[in-house]
């Protein structure tokens, strides 16, 4: 149980990864917040965290791009916990467009979500968390290697690699840990939603896809106090599909 008497904080954790990651945390002892916008979805998504044997969930509606509402995410966690000890930031939005056709307001929206979510959260985890603490973005190989018509998220997913080390460089002092996750090919709305995909612009075997447990596996890692002297790593979980691009 390497999250006992621990809090986790958990964005975009009503599906896909991050409702697998937040599973995973709650089975191995953490209590856990799930972040996102969608009630039902939010609802659905604490009954499977319980299940797995979670010892309390909150389930804490909040759009992540907007900070008066992490803000107050945060404060209403210190009320029911008294602090978080995890952070993973895994929200994130995907825009297909080719770039004559991206619009300001595509790009604010990918990056204020893709982005500045993670930013606002660890804002608020450097003024809060205790020595000890951990923060686990989850960037994508779309910040090594990408593909047409997705540059504003594969643009916000390499910004997030460089948030991940400046965070893990001013954290250092503060006790607190920071690492990314970047996901290859897995199994989620994400990927299927793709319109490369569906048109085989974008060629996907069977063998590359990946499940979300295998990603939260890796997030459990990086999290918990196994990865202790772990700083600043960029972490592919992407079954070697990176190697083949």
């Amino acid at each position: 149980m390497r999250f006992q008497n621990k809090v986790a904080i958990v964005t975009g954790a009503d599906s896909g990864i991050g409702l697998a990651t937040a599973k995973r945390l709650g089975s191995e002892g953490a209590k856990v917040v799930l972040v996102a916008r969608n009630p039902q979805k939010l609802e659905a998504a604490e009954k499977e965290v319980r299940a797995v044997g979670a010892p309390d969930v909150w389930a804490a509606q909040c759009d992540v791009s907007k900070e008066d509402e992490v803000k107050s995410t945060v404060e209403q966690t210190l009320k029911r916990w008294d602090g978080f000890h995890v952070l993973v930031n895994n929200a994130g939005l995907m825009i297909f467009k080719p770039i004559e056709q991206h619009t300001e307001e595509d790009w604010m929206k990918i990056l204020h979500v893709d982005l500045l979510g993670a930013f606002f959260f660890t804002k608020q985890a450097f003024l809060h968390m205790k020595p000890g603490g951990a923060v686990v973005n989850l960037s994508s190989i779309h910040a090594i290697e990408t593909e047409p018509q997705v540059a504003s998220y594969a643009a916000a997913k390499a910004a997030l690699l460089s948030f991940t080390r400046s965070t893990a460089l001013e954290g250092k002092p503060k006790g607190i840990r920071a690492n990314a996750i970047l996901p290859g090919a897995i199994d989620t709305p994400m990927l299927w939603d793709n319109p490369n995909v569906r048109a085989g612009i974008e060629k996907i075997d069977k063998a590359d896809v990946g499940k979300p447990e295998d990603v939260a596996a890796a997030v459990a890692y990086l999290a918990s106090d196994d990865a202790a002297f772990v700083q600043g790593a960029m972490l592919r979980v992407d079954g070697g599909r990176l190697d083949r691009l």
